[in-house]
Parts: structure tokens; sequence; C-alpha cells
């Protein structure tokens, strides 16, 4: 059970590409840096082609961040499956980690690990959902079974692009009926921000203390997405 305030965020970082067409992972950390997150989704973290390297090198992340990856074990140059990430304090102890295989036409997965934290245990999904929403509906239905089959029950916190520009249809309303959504606001384009199609929600064990979108200088040139984030609490 979370006890005290722990701050999370998702981040599709669009395989480290900036709005300049430059890959550049030095600018994604710094940006993770700014939000300072105690647990992070991203999306896109890997490159698209040839052995699916992970966008962030593991050295980065050891010598200039707070962080570590949760391993997956999936693909040996990746950081996580099909591109989804979970970043977690090097303080941090991972309790149990899987992919989760969904429904899909085109490459799709999340992952989800049971993290101790400082405040207490948290269970956290990571997703990237499908452009079509008949898929993204399945895909909903895969995560939510795949959770509520687990063995031990614990605060959860969903979080990644879901791809749903409608919060009143479609795989959001699916969510919303087991978890609330953090109503943190647009965060695509990065340009112009009109999209809420990155999403965090929380299991009733859990209430949403703050929240908003992350739109520092750097945030807006480093991915087509801007991060989004919020501060957790105990229901």
């Amino acid at each position: 059970m979370v006890s005290r305030h722990l701050k999370v965020a998702s981040y599709n970082i669009h395989k480290g590409v900036g709005l300049d067409r430059r890959r550049n992972p030095e600018r994604v950390l710094e940006v993770l840096r700014e939000i300072d997150a105690d647990v992070i989704a991203l999306q896109e973290a890997d490159r698209r082609f040839g052995t699916r390297e992970s966008v962030l090198p593991t050295h980065l992340l050891d010598e200039h961040s707070d962080w570590k990856p949760v391993e997956f074990g999936m693909r040996a140059l990746s950081m996580g499956w099909h591109g989804n990430v979970i970043l977690v304090r090097k303080s941090a102890r991972v309790v149990e980690r899987a992919p989760i295989h969904l429904p899909s036409l085109e490459p799709r997965g999340a992952v989800m690990a049971d993290i101790e934290t400082h405040a207490g245990m948290l269970r956290v999904v990571g997703m990237h959902l499908d452009l079509s929403g008949l898929w993204r509906r399945r895909q909903a239905a895969a995560i939510m079974a795949h959770v509520e089959t687990a063995t031990l029950r614990h605060p959860t916190v969903l979080m990644g692009d879901l791809n749903e520009w409608t919060a009143a249809a479609g795989c959001l309303r699916d969510f919303c009926r087991d978890y609330r959504m953090a109503a943190t606001g647009p965060s695509f384009h990065a340009r112009r921000p009109v999209g809420r199609l990155d999403r965090i929600m929380v299991s009733p064990e859990l209430t949403v203390a703050e929240c908003g979108v992350h739109a520092s200088a750097a945030a807006r040139k480093t991915s087509d997405h801007l991060p989004i984030w919020a501060t957790l609490a105990p229901a």
C-alpha cells in the first residue's frame, strides 16, 4: 500500500528523435531529470528496425541519472517490450515483472512490474495502444484481465500512450470502469498540444493529488509528445 506521496510520469519519446529530426538520448534524459518522477513509463523507447536497440544507452542511466530500467529480458539490446520501458529509482526494489502480450495487427505489447518504493508497494503498467479503436479496446481488455488475474493485489497505476482522442468512448470508457483518470491535459502534438493521447490511470486505492503536462522548452523540442505526470497519494 502506498503510504506517502509518489510521483509518476509517462512519456512517448518518439525513438529519441526530436522535432528537429535529430536523435538525441541526452536530451530525453534532460527532460526526465526535469520531471524527476519516482516511476516513469516510456513508449517508443526502442529503435524501429534491426535489433530494436534501446534509444537510451544503459550507461547514460547508470552514470547520469537516479533511475534503472526494469529488466524484462525479451530482447538482448532492448530495455523493455515493444518499446515500453519502466524506469524506477535505483533505491527501489523490483519484486515482480512481466511482459503483457496484446492482441494486435501490428507489433504491440505492454509491461507490468510490482515495485517496492520509498512510499510502499506499487503495481505499474506501461502501454502503447493501437491506432485502431477496435484493437485498442481488445488491448485494454487484455491489460485489465492480466492485472485482475495476478496472484497478489497492489495499488495500481496504468500509464502510456493510449492513442484515444475521446474520453467518453472506446478504451478510455472501458478503463474508467475500474480506474480513475488523472486530468493531466493535452500532450500531443508537442508543438501545439490539442490531443490527450497520453494518460495516467489509478486504481481505487490511490488518489491523484496533483497532475499536469510537462511543457518545458526542452520537452517541446525533444519528442512529438509532451510528458505527463501525476503525484499519487493513498485514497
